[in-house]
């Protein structure tokens, strides 16, 4: 698996791996009924450095790193990380997250934080906990789930 800074062509293969992720409405803050226009937006957003993971010629997934915040939190990463359906169970998130760490690191960042994961997510929760990082932080019942309505939410912190 090759993962690379993302190129203007490849938007329909992110849309791809974009759209069932959104649509589904059950890990992301988005708007389910959110277009293609808006949603490459969002995922393009200045201050995004966008990657792609690749294998065979085929784009399995998806991140972008970025500062948490400005000015006195700029030191701080903060990543979005979606593969595509047909991929899961394959490691790509895993690999996003490894390289994703290692550039954050080449990029002067001090630690990553990941401000939104919601709780039922369980997978994903544990998989950045494999990564090292750690729950710091619950926000009681602060996402709507679409199918089992109000979840947590964690922050989820490590040093880089």
């Amino acid at each position: 698996m090759v993962i690379r800074a993302a190129t203007a062509s490849d938007s329909e293969a992110i849309w791809k791996i974009l759209e069932p992720v959104i649509r589904g409405g059950d890990t992301y803050t988005l708007p389910q009924e959110m277009s293609r226009g808006d949603a490459l937006a969002y995922w393009n957003s200045p201050g995004h450095e966008v990657f792609v993971a690749e294998e065979n010629g085929e784009i399995l997934g998806t991140y972008y790193l970025r500062a948490n915040h400005s000015g006195g939190g700029a030191h701080v990463a903060n990543c979005g990380y979606m593969t595509g359906p047909w991929a899961s169970g394959r490691g790509v998130a895993r690999a996003m997250c490894q390289h994703s760490l290692e550039h954050a690191r080449e990029r002067g960042f001090l630690s990553m934080q990941f401000n939104f994961v919601v709780s039922n997510n369980e997978r994903a929760v544990r998989l950045w906990q494999s990564m090292g990082f750690e729950i710091v932080g619950r926000l009681p019942a602060a996402f709507l789930h679409p199918t089992i309505g109000p979840v947590d939410a964690l922050v989820m912190y490590r040093h880089l």
